[in-house]
């Protein structure tokens, strides 16, 4: 069974921690990460881009010239596609480009970003936040005694005040709750930080 070393916020260690196989034994799955991540990214994308199409468009109502007799090609309106200040054929309309992934793949890749830092050992466990005031100097100097770089992903199983006000002036620092983590959230940092009931928790939802 997989081990890792859980440490308290001045780097030491406090006991080891007996990882479930399923989650962190698992060999990753490139597929199913990038499933999740085409899914978040499509899913963070706004679609509010639109043009005008022929109806849309204002003016264009007569007939520029009559159809036969002039030498010149037949229109019907100055605002067509093809004329200047016309309108756009086939252009973008609002929509939404959310992508419905199964929960078990969900699930799937979540299991492969969590096995995949834990097996590059980017994985620090700590055993809770006991910050008592909301500095970030000394949430700073708490990151570097547990060796991690600034850009982190911080995971916590409960709302943290002082956490929170912490963490949130580090750039490249983001907290996020276990039940909200997502297997881009993982990937989109260099290391993983998460306290042990919050690993405790994702370990039995992900068996």
């Amino acid at each position: 069974m997989a081990t890792i070393e859980v440490k308290n916020l001045d780097g030491q260690k406090v006991k080891d921690l007996d990882l479930a196989d399923e989650v962190f034994a698992v060999k990753p799955n490139p597929s199913l990460l990038w499933e999740a991540t085409k899914a978040y990214q499509a899913g963070r994308r706004r679609g509010t881009h639109s043009t005008k199409s022929r109806g849309e468009v204002s003016g264009g109502g007569k007939k520029p010239w009559r159809q036969k007799g002039t030498g010149r090609a037949r229109a019907g309106s100055i605002r067509s596609s093809l004329w200047r200040h016309g309108s756009i054929a086939h252009g973008p309309k609002p929509r939404d480009y959310a992508i419905r992934l199964p929960k078990k793949v969900l699930a799937g890749a979540l299991r492969s970003a969590l096995a995949a830092k834990y097996q590059e050992n980017k994985l620090t466990v700590v055993d809770q936040w006991s910050l008592e005031d909301p500095k970030t100097k000394a949430f700073a100097l708490a990151l570097s005694r547990l060796g991690v770089q600034p850009k982190i992903l911080i995971v916590n199983d409960r709302a943290n005040r002082n956490l929170e006000l912490s963490s949130r002036n580090l750039a490249g620092c983001q907290l996020v709750r276990h039940h909200r983590l997502h297997a881009y959230d993982i990937l989109s940092h260099d290391q993983l930080l998460i306290c042990e009931p919050a690993l405790i928790r994702l370990q039995e939802s992900l068996r």
